[in-house]
């Protein structure tokens, strides 16, 4: 039986003066993924950000294994892992020194980073400063945090920006891999992901916008 992890209960998020959403509630469970859809300025980053903290709730709740944020913010914080649009990587360091940072921070091993340069496929650029990599390279650094992070919820915001064909498998492969394990994943993006054997959940935002706007359209 899977385990329940997050729970967002009636969640509202304004940009100024305009609200994006009201009355948004979800809940995901250990080996699920959910996929957030919208058009441009429905929400989405706003909901990954909020998500992360990062950005105020205006009305609603967060829970993480059944504890209310913020008393749970820090145990939640140790088990959430989050990639945006920005790789979060110095240019004039390598993909090593950038993911060496990152464990220090977490405590990882050296062996823990090589392994997760290698995952990526960065074996062969690891001591490159990462001004020389290319967009989609550097992308594979950001997400060789997840591996470092061994974070039990995945928040990523258009995690298959810059990659190639190669790369949105490798996407994939490790969003299959983490859920497989009793991790869980919410993700946005305008290319089409497939995850096998895997389940992929769906909340639309434009729905749920069209809902209390009352011009129609199904609650997520």
């Amino acid at each position: 039986m899977n385990n329940l992890l997050l729970q967002v209960s009636d969640l509202a998020l304004f940009r100024g003066e305009r609200c994006l959403f009201s009355g948004l509630s979800f809940s995901l469970e250990s080996g699920q993924v959910l996929q957030l859809h919208g058009e441009n300025g429905s929400g989405k980053t706003s909901l990954i950000r909020a998500l992360c903290t990062l950005l105020p709730i205006e009305q609603g709740e967060i829970a993480w294994r059944g504890n209310l944020l913020p008393a749970a913010r820090d145990q939640y914080l140790s088990e959430m892992c989050y990639v945006g649009h920005s790789e979060a990587i110095k240019a004039d360091l390598s993909p090593r020194e950038n993911l060496a940072f990152t464990a220090t921070l977490l405590n990882a091993s050296d062996a823990t980073v090589n392994s997760a340069v290698e995952r990526v496929g960065l074996t062969g650029q690891n001591d490159l400063p990462c001004r020389h990599l290319s967009a989609g390279q550097r992308r594979r650094v950001a997400l060789a945090r997840l591996l470092i992070s061994e974070a039990t919820l995945w928040l990523l915001d258009e995690p298959l920006t810059a990659l190639d064909g190669h790369g949105r498998k490798l996407v994939e492969q490790l969003i299959g891999e983490h859920a497989n394990a009793g991790g869980a994943v919410i993700f946005t993006t305008h290319q089409p992901l497939t995850v096998n054997a895997i389940e992929i959940l769906s909340l639309n935002l434009d729905a749920l916008q069209s809902a209390n706007d009352g011009s129609g359209g199904a609650s997520p």
